[in-house]
């Protein structure tokens, strides 16, 4: 066992707890179809993620987790403006609609913390965890 820590600073800290803010607004927002304010939401929930996988990016874990993150808020929107703008439904091909479009980032997210958890960490055990 080690005692080495990882701490996040403050300003980080605060950055992070902002970013649930918008991303509960984006999403109350496409909850109750308030169809500006969700996608304006967007932009400041998309952009702190990507600034807190850029800040993390030294360790791994933490990277893979958040820029999993950034590809899920990015499927998430863009469902929400398919709904918002009512192309959802249409027919892409075959039973599949521009809703399911937002499976490739989300599949994208899933094969990033499937590298983490089957390749990366089984091959580093002794990196400190920070999960």
């Amino acid at each position: 066992m080690s005692n080495e820590v990882y701490s996040i600073p403050i300003k980080y800290r605060k950055m992070e707890n902002l970013h649930i803010v918008f991303w509960l607004l984006k999403d109350i927002s496409w909850c109750m179809i308030w169809k500006p304010l969700g996608i304006a939401m967007i932009f400041p929930t998309l952009i702190i993620a990507i600034v807190i996988a850029f800040r993390t990016r030294q360790f791994m874990s933490e990277v893979c987790h958040n820029v999993a993150i950034v590809v899920w808020i990015t499927a998430n929107s863009y469902w929400m403006i398919s709904e918002f703008l009512h192309f959802d439904g249409n027919p892409l091909f075959g039973e599949f609609t521009y809703k399911h479009l937002a499976i490739i980032p989300f599949m994208i997210g899933l094969i990033i913390l499937a590298y983490y958890y089957l390749w990366w960490k089984p091959k580093h055990p002794m990196v400190l965890e920070t999960m």
